[in-house]
């Protein structure tokens, strides 16, 4: 038998057996613990390979409704023996990790319950879209990691098969993407299915120059056969896919927008915002949030608006922000050039603010231009567990016209520092924590951190003109609207118009970022809830602190306890903070 035959039966035999008995529950606990991290593993090759383990780097892992359902029975089965664990009987750190991974079981569960699965993409990201990031994000230094790579590129024709009958069983119940926000999304499939220069396939790049450590013979080999995994495997596969999504499945989309109009579309919705929040709130609480905060974001908006002696009403000012020359860049190096300096004015302030910063640095690059033109206008690129690649802020170069300066200070305290790379790499770099938390991303709190730092710019003396504040309060608006039409269109029946009109109206934002992102609310319902939630539950915890503390409250104390903790459920930061009120006082 051979050693993966041989780990997949050791691994199958876990998987039906109970976790022997253990002298105390914390052993029980990790016993469980690791042995489905391992499981998360066995399923997913490609977490493997991001956690540095390339044994099956040239597998893409299955996910046929078939691999789904076994994957429910066998995560059901670890909530049991979870369950059967009383929490009570464990230490405090413990008492946090079980809360996080018992969260993390219930929404891999409550996902396939409601098939998640059949809707593998969103109008900004997608399974086919994602792999053309391949090339970077595999490690390719020896001919042995060549071999892999051109594995992993064999693979994809069954991958995308797979996907395929998804996609038509989405198709046959009505569980589709909404044909409106379908539009274009075919640029990436036609760019690896039609392009005919082989140079310019971002599959192929990586054999354009081979490290001079491989010898010219076996150079050549790799060459060759990697020429045929593209021309023979990869591109027939864009092409089929490209075929399918043309022809059958965007004509056949859905015609409505709402999560509600799924199948069993309530119960849908609701898990997603019990994801993306961490909370059991209803969407007509978060729609009301929501009302509040745009209302009073508005009126700070009104005040910066007097504060640039603009003549004339709101509307005028958000024309003249959107119209005038000054406020974009001329070039795409130039908004990289800008973005960089932003970055290195933050990071010199950073210990001001925090006591405890990560050893991982992170670089400012544009978005790719294969996903560009329909992509968010930054993101933040995380570094794989390796170590050994930087996290990347990407900046969207596409449209230049549509990418405002004056909102650059702020997209760059939310993606860069002390946003996303500041508060992921300090979770990576936790190692203490174990591995089901550190390599999580819980919504809720990664993006409500990354909203609380670009308020925390203020104070940091970031923002150095009145444009730069409305740029601030135009970000933060736009989040707040995220509430509101999150909530209006997937429980309140909202219409596309409806969404454009109000971050039309309150916000200066480019007519490209709102159709961009109301496509990106309508193909991801929930996700858009995460930040604002997030957000004003850490102001109001700063604020409880600040007043129960009074003289004694350390601000960079506060943030390095909240940071410690990795990326929690909003419930349990609510727990730290009472914590180190209690330990401070």
């Amino acid at each position: 038998m051979s050693p993966y035959r041989l780990a997949t039966s050791l691994l199958a035999l876990a998987l039906a057996l109970p976790a022997i008995a253990q002298d105390s529950a914390a052993d029980r606990f990790k016993n469980l613990y690791e042995r489905e991290w391992a499981w998360r593993q066995q399923e997913s090759p490609q977490l493997a390979s991001y956690l540095g383990d390339h044994s099956r780097g040239g597998e893409l892992g299955h996910v046929d409704e078939k691999s789904q359902l076994r994957r429910l029975k066998d995560l059901q089965a670890f909530q049991r023996e979870l369950e059967a664990i009383s929490p009570d009987q464990l230490s405090a750190a413990d008492k946090i990790n079980y809360a996080i991974y018992r969260a993390q079981l219930a929404n891999r569960i409550g996902g396939i319950q409601v098939k998640d699965y059949l809707l593998p993409m969103t109008s900004d990201s997608s399974f086919y879209a994602d792999l053309m990031q391949m090339p970077e994000s595999q490690p390719l230094k020896t001919a042995a990691d060549y071999r892999t790579y051109i594995a992993k590129l064999k693979a994809i024709p069954a991958y995308f098969d797979e996907h395929i009958v998804l996609l038509k069983q989405g198709v046959k119940i009505g569980m589709t993407l909404p044909q409106v926000v379908l539009q274009g999304r075919d640029g990436p499939l036609r760019e690896v299915a039609e392009n005919k220069d082989l140079a310019k396939n971002p599959f192929y790049q990586p054999f354009a120059k081979l490290p001079a450590t491989i010898n010219a013979d076996e150079a050549a080999a790799l060459r060759r056969d990697g020429e045929e995994a593209v021309r023979k495997h990869v591109v027939p596969a864009y092409a089929r896919l490209l075929k399918y999504f043309v022809d059958d499945y965007v004509p056949h989309a859905r015609k409505t927008l709402g999560a509600y109009q799924l199948p069993n579309g309530q119960a849908y919705y609701q898990q997603q915002i019990r994801e993306y929040t961490t909370l059991e709130s209803t969407p007509e609480e978060i729609h009301q949030i929501g009302l509040k905060e745009v209302a009073r974001i508005r009126a700070e908006m009104e005040k910066v608006m007097k504060d640039a002696k603009f003549d004339g009403d709101f509307a005028a000012f958000l024309t003249f922000l959107r119209t005038d020359p000054q406020f974009y860049a001329k070039t795409p190096r130039e908004l990289l050039m800008i973005a960089r300096d932003i970055a290195k004015r933050i990071d010199a302030e950073l210990p001001k603010y925090f006591g405890k910063l990560p050893r991982l640095p992170y670089g400012v690059a544009p978005v790719p231009a294969a996903i560009a033109p329909y992509y968010t206008t930054g993101r933040y690129s995380g570094a794989p567990a390796d170590g050994k690649t930087a996290g990347f802020y990407w900046v969207n170069t596409w449209k230049l016209e549509a990418r405002p300066l004056y909102a650059l200070p702020a997209l760059t305290l939310h993606e860069a520092v002390p946003g996303h790379h500041l508060q992921g790499a300090l979770a990576n770099e936790q190692g203490e924590q174990p591995p089901f938390r550190r390599y999580s991303y819980i919504s809720a709190f990664g993006e409500g951190w990354a909203l609380y730092a670009e308020h925390l710019g203020v104070e940091m003396g970031i923002y150095e003109t009145p444009y730069e504040q409305f740029g601030r309060l135009t970000y933060e608006m736009w989040r707040a609207c995220r509430l509101v039409i999150d909530t209006g269109i997937h429980a309140k029946g909202w219409s596309r118009e409806q969404a454009l009109a109000l971050l039309r109206d309150n916000s200066a934002l480019s007519e490209h970022e709102i159709t961009t992102e109301v496509d990106r609310y309508i193909s991801w319902p929930g996700q858009a809830l995460s930040y604002k939630l997030g957000e004003l539950r850490i102001r109001e915890l700063r604020a409880d602190a600040e007043r129960e503390m009074g003289d004694k409250f350390d601000l960079r104390a506060f943030h390095d306890a909240i940071l410690s903790l990795g990326s929690v459920p909003l419930p349990l930061l609510d727990q730290r903070v009472k914590a180190f009120i209690h330990e401070g006082k």
